[in-house]
């Protein structure tokens, strides 16, 4: 009898991507949803064929040089992959995929969601009504900034910058963006091109984060390019926390230099968050949860499996990154 391959699972997914996952291979499912630490990962790839990791298990150089022969891919269940070092899965020989396309209209919807949840000060306002500090209306209460109308900068056009922009016009916002290459004419339906960062950001009122964390963004929006956007701008940022410099976007906030941001991932998540951001009130925090859709996590899951049997029938997976 043939036997299947055998995945671990880093983290609890979704039961009917569990099920499925134990129909076509022998799954190592971790039901509590413990956070593995490296060393137990390594412990247990001994046994396995592949492994199924999230965002926040870390395989750097170091981790992946320690895999044993035996463990043939990582498969990514997320559409990030600035968790493992490419470059030393490639010579190791191991194959990489992740979960593209299929988290792009769940993530533009948080995007949305933190942009007019900084924009309309509704973290002040749900915290009010809970602690009971609601007294009064007034003219002059809770004013916040309205979005109708207003230019949206997207920093890099890809799947999710694409959709968002698409929600952003149901908005009749003015559409803008930058990315390493302009989108031909079809997919970027009229919106703004910019050439540099820096000739987009004074032409914008909110500036939505949708690059990869790579070591050219890491630390994109510093102190001087955040130093650009005016002071009614908001930052929305749903892709990673490493294209952010923490202390800048702290600063900026204090200073009146923008006037609010919408952040669902951080530098250091989830214990390492900078405490400042948990202490203003022009912030709109969520735990990064832009793929936290029953719909998009289960899709996310199957394109896991396919990937997964792709590389098992020895074909080429869909989504390979390395």
């Amino acid at each position: 009898m043939h036997k299947k391959p055998v995945v671990l699972v880093t983290r609890k997914l979704p039961d009917a991507v569990e099920r499925k996952l134990a129909e076509n291979f022998e799954a190592i499912l971790n039901p509590e949803d413990r956070l593995y630490t490296t060393d137990e990962i390594l412990q247990i790839a001994n046994d396995v064929d592949a492994i199924l990791p999230c965002h926040t298990e870390k395989f750097s150089a170091e981790t992946i040089a320690q895999l044993p022969p035996r463990v043939k891919a990582i498969t990514n269940f997320s559409v990030g992959t600035d968790h493992v070092d490419l470059v030393a899965a490639k010579q190791k020989g191991v194959i990489v995929t992740n979960t593209p396309d299929v988290l792009s209209d769940a993530t533009a919807e948080i995007a949305m969601l933190l942009m007019l949840g900084a924009a309309r000060r509704a973290s002040e306002g749900e915290r009010m009504v809970r602690n009971q500090q609601w007294q009064d209306w007034s003219p002059a209460f809770m004013v916040g900034k309205q979005i109708t109308g207003k230019r949206i900068g997207i920093l890099g056009m890809g799947r999710v910058g694409q959709v968002l922009a698409k929600r952003a016009r149901g908005f009749d916002m003015t559409v803008h963006y930058h990315n390493r290459k302009p989108l031909d004419s079809s997919h970027a339906d009229g919106a703004v091109y910019h050439a540099t960062v820096e000739d987009m950001l004074p032409e914008i009122d909110v500036l939505s984060v949708h690059c990869p964390a790579t070591k050219e963004t890491t630390g994109l929006l510093n102190r001087q390019r955040i130093a650009l956007m005016n002071s009614n701008a908001i930052l929305v940022n749903t892709s990673r926390g490493a294209v952010v410099d923490d202390d800048a976007l702290v600063e900026a906030l204090k200073t009146g230099v923008i006037a609010a941001a919408g952040l669902d991932v951080f530098n250091g998540e989830p214990d390492g968050i900078h405490p400042e951001y948990r202490k203003l009130e022009n912030t709109f925090l969520l735990p990064h949860i832009g793929s936290a859709t029953e719909e998009t996590r289960d899709a996310m899951g199957f394109r896991v499996i396919d990937n997964l049997n792709a590389i098992f029938n020895d074909e080429e997976p869909g989504d390979r990154v390395a």
